[in-house]
């Protein structure tokens, strides 16, 4: 066992995003608070993020409802990077050559009083006002795994760093370090690795298990202002999903001639060889979007995963030691598109909890379940509630969705029944052969995965990706590990086609031919985009994420 150096703090915060800096800023107000009024004597906290720099991993939409920030920092939008309020809302019906304009907008998606942001540069922003407050936050640290003691989450040891391919150490071999905690604040995002082994081993799992989608997302520079003026929302339906898949695109109009164009796939699809980055293009070729990207320049794009499951999918969000927050908890609310302000608030909520419990020396989950009253007594929770079970009702696609959320409308949130059930997301892929695609998409090495669809708007995976700034170390064990490769050229081959070559956004999957005549899986883990469509997706569960070496992933601007 290699020397492992130790530290300690008082409250860890895992995850600079925007759960993660909002704990740590309302930590910081009520640490100074405590610490005027002599109840905490010198209170410590730390903030670490697995991208080399803070918000070189985010990206969202986004268009974001600023509740959140308001409660936070009640001046924040006199110096924070908002690309403009929204002016115009408009949603629209899509067939492959047709758009129909929504005769007026459903309430849930209403953005009038919204900003239209770039989270990536927000957060860049919010991760300097948690410097300013002279905050211990430090860049390149992936949480590896939990520390215990006994049930209790004691900590996190942070990623080795200078291991090989084979896993032997290099001449820069660095340990990981421990970092002990009397609180650790886990706010590493969607489908967070930490968070996944703790639910399990504590079973913290909600009624339902949690579910997700795929948002891909470029951003474009258009040729003069008026094309896509800035605020303006334009959401959409149908083509190219079609009405048996839940999502739709998204775009928004920002400073400097540049459009946020995105569409987000919901991953209960069938069809095994969805493919999200395939269809964005397709989404290009329609000739509304066509006519508006004509003469732009594509500049940047991303890949993230998206929690659906909303209030019947969140776990249990504390237990002893620990506290889950933002979309690592599953908080988004599927019906309004948004999560940001949920993040924040959750933030909050997890700072004036952390701080009691320091208060009274005490962190085991009988005190942090003041977290979950919090919650309970938020505006939160009381939105959440009240599409509970929206997005389960469109397991069955738009036309029976439509009719339940008509019925959740006039109940309450909750229609037919109290809980609507939902299963995991990879639970309703189909084989290729049921789902009538053999014949129509033939199953070879070289077919659509490392092509793009037809328009001359449309770019391959390996384009988008190097538009992400994405870069690993080449020379380091690859963090995608999968449990048994012999599945994937043969059961998963015959039975659903290597879906994972499709619903990647980063062409991290390739299956080869060896010198024998038969199939191999690659893993290209140096494309990862850290979305984690791939831990949720595959079909047999084989496929676990793992943070690689710190630093290493995406470098996203302006997304």
């Amino acid at each position: 066992m290699p020397d492992r150096e130790s530290l300690e703090t008082d409250v860890l915060i895992v995850g600079a995003g925007p759960a993660g800096l909002a704990c740590a800023l309302h930590l910081h107000r009520l640490f100074q608070e405590s610490k005027a009024g002599g109840r905490l004597a010198e209170p410590s906290m730390m903030v670490i993020e697995k991208g080399p720099e803070v918000g070189a991993h985010i990206m969202s939409g986004a268009v974001m409802d600023p509740r959140g920030m308001d409660e936070l920092m009640p001046d924040w939008k006199k110096e924070a990077p908002v690309e403009g309020d929204v002016t115009q809302d408009d949603v629209y019906f899509l067939t492959k050559k047709w758009k129909f304009r929504l005769p007026y907008v459903p309430p849930a998606m209403h953005n009038h009083g919204n900003s239209i942001i770039s989270l990536n540069r927000f957060v860049r922003w919010m991760g300097k006002k948690v410097e300013e407050k002279g905050i211990d936050l430090f860049t390149g640290f992936p949480g590896a795994e939990p520390l215990w003691d006994g049930a209790r989450l004691a900590g996190i040891r942070t990623g080795d760093k200078g291991i090989d391919k084979h896993g032997q150490p290099k001449t820069n071999f660095e340990a990981g370090v421990d970092i002990k905690a009397k609180v650790t604040v886990l706010a590493e995002g969607s489908r967070g690795n930490l968070t996944k082994v703790i639910v399990n081993k504590l079973a913290l799992h909600g009624e339902n298990p949690q579910f997700y989608s795929t948002g891909v997302k470029e951003i474009w520079k258009l040729p003069d202002a008026n094309r896509f003026p800035t605020g303006k929302v334009v959401h959409t339906m149908g083509f190219p999903l079609g009405l048996d898949n839940f999502g739709g695109s998204f775009a928004y109009g920002m400073k400097e001639n540049l459009l946020s164009l995105g569409l987000v796939v919901s991953l209960d699809y069938r069809n095994p060889l969805t493919d999200p980055q395939w269809l964005l293009q397709e989404l290009k070729n329609h000739p509304f979007f066509r006519e508006v990207l004509k003469g732009g320049e594509l500049l940047r794009y991303g890949g993230k995963s998206i929690p659906e499951g909303g209030f019947w999918s969140l776990p249990k969000p504390y237990f002893d030691g620990g506290l889950l927050i933002g979309d690592n908890a599953g908080l988004m609310n599927t019906q309004r598109l948004k999560g940001i302000h949920f993040a924040i608030k959750s933030g909050m909520l997890a700072a004036e909890t952390a701080v009691e419990a320091l208060k009274k020396g005490d962190a085991a989950a009988a005190t942090l379940s003041d977290y979950g009253r919090r919650f309970d007594e938020s505006w939160i929770r009381k939105e959440l509630w009240g599409v509970r079970n929206f997005r389960q009702g469109f397991e069955g696609g738009f036309l029976v969705g439509g009719l339940h959320y008509g019925l959740q409308m006039v109940t309450g949130g909750r229609g037919v029944q109290q809980v609507y059930p939902a299963g995991e997301s990879h639970t309703h892929l189909r084989p290729a052969i049921e789902t009538n695609l053999a014949g129509e998409i033939p199953l070879t090495l070289d077919d659509r995965p490392k092509k793009k669809p037809e328009g001359e708007h449309a770019v391959d995976k390996l384009s988008d990706v190097y538009l992400s700034g994405t870069k690993h170390e080449e020379n380091q064990p690859c963090h995608l590990k999968v449990a048994n490769t012999d599945v994937c050229a043969t059961k998963c081959t015959q039975e659903y086609g290597n879906p994972c070559m499709y619903f990647c956004p980063a062409q991290v999957y390739e299956m080869q031919r060896d010198p024998k005549g038969g199939t191999k899986l690659h893993v290209n883990f140096s494309n990862c985009v850290h979305c984690k469509t791939c831990d949720i997706m595959d079909p047999y569960g084989i496929i676990t994420w793992v943070t690689p070496e710190g630093g290493g992933g995406p470098n996203y601007r302006d997304l």
